[in-house]
């Protein structure tokens, strides 16, 4: 760390601590200072962290901390298609696939996307024949992001019905064989290296199920998705059906290259385009923003108060949408695979908490389930609230109301909390919360809240000297499962037994 990111976090642990109710009496000024809103072309969001400890004094401390982190200049590495990718040696261009970033990444991205559209255009035309279905195979982010986006945005009136297979347990991928006809299904298969274990092995049964169900040439129904081309082509995939992306698109940073292919297809190409500039939108204001004023920074200040300074080793994050129900799931990955490292970018250990747990469910049900930690337990947790102005159904309105009610009720209870007559009935409030309140869930407002957050997690890396963009923690687990398989390697007691009663040995 160097001497003047040592001095800023001097202030930022010596700023004095204030209750949210005492920072709220001090400035009438502060909902307007700590909220900002973000357009995007029909649509935009309310960013309010009002109801964080972040006050002047902190923000200033942590705009001291980012100049001492070189934020600017890693920022502009980013966008610049440099390496910033430090431990691969290569750089992160997930930007450039939504448009952002260097002229030639920005350029590839354009000409992958033209494939893509061509072939999406072709079986949405009868080219391939009737597609009713398509199995989407993957894992990670090759799974996570096209599942997100086609639960919010596909839900009804999809133009093809679209299941996502992750699992390698194979009752979920007898889940969908159960829900498509083999006669009008297609089979993507999402690996950037066209050799993940799970991904792979369950691209062969579905090639199995295929052939068992009559299908006369089965490779025919397979579409890949992946930075190894040629090895997709060797797999018997025909070059036409086969969707590249760069080695520098990261799996969790993917869903904008070829691995949106089933959005696009789900929902069209016109609405993975909106997807696409909905993040656009949040990578101009990032790139373009300096200090307080830019609002995934500014979130990034605050999980860094919260995790080092506080000691909050968790973050909560609830979507009162249901059309957004699987965004906490998305981010557990998106953070704490980016973000949940011991070493900074030189390879010494860290001196402060990295990553918390990203956890969340969707509201109004996690308020029956884990809202009684978050009001009166003794751990601090910050909470995200996402919501959205207009509801996704057409049922009473009173549906919406009493849900964005509870939403914000739940806020303004953490916050506030109350004085009860009898110990048990007592919460002690201020309990921090930040909120996200957007116009609609469509398909840029989708983009543009994955996008916010990307860069989000990018920030707190800075801010923490680590490289958000390796992910070798994953490859342990793997390395060791493949010993098991082939009965190489001495394993704990514990393990033996385990293998020996599975009868894996």
């Amino acid at each position: 760390m160097s001497e003047a990111a040592g001095a800023a976090w001097q202030k930022i642990e010596g700023c004095p601590r204030q209750t949210l109710g005492a920072l709220f009496d001090a400035d009438p000024a502060r909902v307007e200072k700590f909220s900002g809103r973000l357009e995007w072309e029909g649509g935009g969001a309310l960013f309010d962290w009002s109801k964080t400890h972040l006050d002047d004094a902190l923000l200033s401390a942590f705009e001291a901390l980012a100049e001492a982190s070189e934020f600017t200049r890693k920022r502009d590495a980013l966008f610049a298609g440099e390496r910033v990718n430090v431990t691969e040696d290569r750089a992160a261009d997930h930007a450039a696939q939504r448009g952002t970033g260097s002229e030639a990444a920005v350029e590839e991205a354009e000409a992958l996307h033209q494939r893509m559209h061509i072939l999406v255009d072709a079986i949405h035309r009868g080219a391939l024949g009737e597609v009713r279905h398509l199995i989407h195979i993957g894992i990670g982010g090759s799974a996570l992001g096209p599942k997100l986006a086609i639960d919010a945005l596909a839900r009804e009136d999809a133009l093809v019905d679209v299941h996502v297979v992750s699992n390698i347990d194979g009752l979920a991928l007898e889940a969908a064989f159960a829900k498509c006809d083999p006669a009008t299904t297609l089979i993507a298969v999402a690996s950037k290296t066209f050799t993940t274990i799970e991904t792979m092995t369950n691209a062969r049964s579905a090639l199995e199920w295929l052939e068992r169900s009559g299908i006369a040439d089965p490779y025919g129904k397979v579409v890949a998705l992946t930075a190894a081309p040629q090895k997709a082509v060797d797999w018997g995939i025909d070059e036409t059906r086969v969707l590249p992306f760069p080695e520098t698109v990261g799996g969790r940073y993917s869903l904008w290259s070829s691995i949106g292919f089933p959005i696009a297809l789900a929902v069209g190409w016109s609405e993975f385009d909106a997807v696409l500039a909905g993040a656009r939108a949040i990578d101009e204001h990032f790139r373009q923003t300096e200090g307080r004023a830019n609002l995934p920074l500014r979130a990034a200040f605050a999980d860094r108060y919260y995790a080092a300074v506080r000691n909050c080793q968790t973050r909560a994050v609830f979507a009162y949408d249901e059309r957004l129900a699987l965004f906490p799931a998305y981010l557990q990955q998106l953070e704490m695979e980016s973000n949940g490292k011991r070493v900074t970018t030189d390879g010494v250990p860290v001196q402060r908490i990295t990553a918390p747990i990203t956890w969340g469910g969707v509201g109004t049900d996690a308020q029956h389930a884990v809202f009684q930690l978050l009001h009166q337990g003794t751990i601090e947790v910050p909470v995200d609230f996402i919501a959205s102005i207009a509801p996704g159904d057409v049922l009473d309105p009173a549906h919406h109301r009493i849900l964005l009610m509870n939403c914000f009720a739940q806020g303004a209870a953490l916050m506030a909390g109350q004085k009860g007559e009898e110990p048990a009935r007592d919460y002690p409030g201020d309990r921090p919360s930040a909120t996200i309140l957007v116009d609609d869930v469509d398909p840029a407002t989708v983009g543009a809240l994955i996008a916010f957050h990307e860069h989000r997690t990018f920030a707190n890396a800075v801010l923490m000297g680590i490289n958000p963009f390796d992910q070798f923690g994953v490859e342990l687990g793997k390395a060791i499962a493949n010993r098991i398989d082939s009965g190489s390697g001495k394993f704990d007691a514990s393990t033996c037994s385990l293998i020996e009663a599975a009868e894996l040995s």
